[in-house]
């Protein structure tokens, strides 16, 4: 496809006047002396354009997204619909409480759902996505210590965790300590146990983890951390497996951050918007960044009186459109938030039980909203588990997670979601099993794929270190 300028044909879409003046006001320095370098095509060439360049890219619209650790669920357009409304779109951060009470009763009401779905009595709407969530909760745990005059400096953090937490941890000074996963899948308790000393701050958990798989023991480690006077993290990003069956508070957390851009759905492509809120356990709450939104039974304000604050996480108050969209999905879910967790489960089962027979499963565990396949079996044929991503997106579906987490070798992450059909399942099921035949006839078919992907195959390593994101025309 040809670019825009390639398609200039020194036409004007548009003329803003009939005449030219003469601009004397300004010094010549920064005046223009060769007309910009830009594209003349017609207006309606130029819609043209950006449709096609539309319909090149992939999106939830168009395909399938079995994209494992980072729930890509449907987006409800009646919550962008609520977002855009121009009291929500059109407010200034600046503006005082009394002119925004509306937004105001918004962030408090969500604050208050969460809190229920999550069990902890207090939380911050402010963190942009959930590893600044991460980074908050120990900053917050950081702080807990040093007040009570006790220097640790260890989190735990088992190898099952998300990525981010070992970095989160790290940033607020932390010495990361590794704990190690039993057959299972799950934290090794006795390895738990070797390390657990005086030191350790805290321990970070994804629960269920990042092979999907729910932490049978959770009760026993919050009690060993607690009794050591630790504290529990609850990486919440996958909490869609189990909203309205379970909470952190029931499993011992003190410490919770919410990905609104995965569990709720709002937004979450193209690296963002996101938010993470962090809610807390009651001995927690005066160490909260400062605002949070409170009611005194007349208006609701932003309240700056919290005692041991880690200050503001955030400018002015977040991503308050993500806000607004997470809370319509809320009240549009009701008691159906239940269900949402109890399908994400049984389509992420589904399909582990359909293809675990062609695809090597390391840990043959129920699982819960996602699953972790390997493709050792394939790479014995000579191809990997990137070759087979790759030929996903000739078959109209988005290429899961790859590669992660790093203690399965030549992982696929599959995350279903609760948005997608059983008939939209089996086609998956049908693509995935048609691979792993082809695999063994005609190998050197997947080396190169896609095959019919606008883009082919590119060097990801070095499209990320030297993006070249300027298009030079060859005259």
């Amino acid at each position: 496809m040809k670019t825009i300028f390639e398609k200039s044909k020194g036409v004007d879409g548009i003329s803003l006047c009939d005449s030219v003046d003469e601009i004397t006001f300004m010094q010549d320095s920064f005046l223009r002396s060769n007309k910009p370098d830009l594209p003349q095509l017609s207006e309606l060439e130029v819609l043209r354009h950006y449709k096609e360049l539309s319909d090149m890219n992939f999106c939830i619209e168009k395909g399938f997204y079995p994209l494992g650790s980072c729930t890509m669920k449907y987006n409800p357009k009646v919550n962008e619909l609520l977002a855009s409304l121009d009291g929500f779109a059109n407010l200034h951060p600046c503006m005082s409480d009394e002119d925004v009470q509306g937004a105001l009763e918004l962030m408090y009401n969500l604050q208050e759902e969460l809190k229920k779905i999550t069990g902890m009595d207090a939380i911050t709407l402010q963190p942009a996505a959930g590893a600044h969530g991460e980074l908050t909760g120990m900053m917050i745990i950081k702080k807990y210590f040093e007040l009570k005059g006790e220097k640790r400096k260890k989190v735990i953090i088992p190898d099952s965790a998300h990525g981010t937490n070992p970095a989160s941890a790290h940033l607020c000074g932390f010495d990361v300590i590794p704990v190690a996963s039993n057959d299972k899948g799950q934290v090794d308790i006795d390895a738990l146990k070797l390390i657990l000393d005086k030191d350790v701050a805290a321990i970070m958990m994804t629960n269920p983890n990042t092979l999907g798989i729910f932490e049978e023991n959770v009760l026993e480690i919050s009690k060993l951390m607690h009794e050591n006077g630790s504290l529990l993290y609850y990486d919440g990003a996958n909490f869609n497996a189990i909203m309205g069956y379970t909470n952190p508070e029931l499993m011992g957390f003190d410490v919770v951050h919410l990905n609104l851009h995965k569990t709720f759905a709002t937004p979450h492509g193209g690296g963002g918007p996101g938010a993470g809120p962090v809610a807390v356990t009651e001995q927690l709450r005066e160490f909260l960044p400062a605002p949070y939104i409170d009611f005194d039974g007349e208006k609701y304000y932003r309240n700056y009186n919290i005692k041991h604050s880690i200050g503001q996480v955030k400018a002015f108050f977040g991503n308050f459109g993500v806000l607004v969209r997470a809370y319509a999905y809320i009240l549009m879910m009701g008691n159906n938030l239940k269900k949402a967790s109890e399908n994400a489960v049984l389509n992420a089962n589904y399909l582990k039980e359909k293809l675990k027979h062609a695809y090597l499963l390391p840990y043959d565990e129920p699982c819960m909203h996602e699953f972790v396949l390997s493709g050792d079996w394939q790479k014995e044929n000579g191809v990997s588990t990137l070759n087979i991503a790759k030929s996903l997106m000739d078959e109209n579906t988005h290429p899961p997670t790859v590669y992660f987490p790093l203690i399965v070798h030549e992982a696929m992450m599959i995350e279903p979601t609760e948005s997608e059909t059983k008939e939209r399942l089996d086609d998956f099921v049908k693509v995935m099993l048609k691979i792993a035949d082809e695999v063994k006839l005609d190998p050197e078919k997947f080396i190169h794929a896609p095959h019919t992907t606008p883009v082919k195959r590119i060097d990801e390593t070095l499209a990320a270190r030297k993006p070249d994101l300027k298009f030079k025309l060859e005259k």
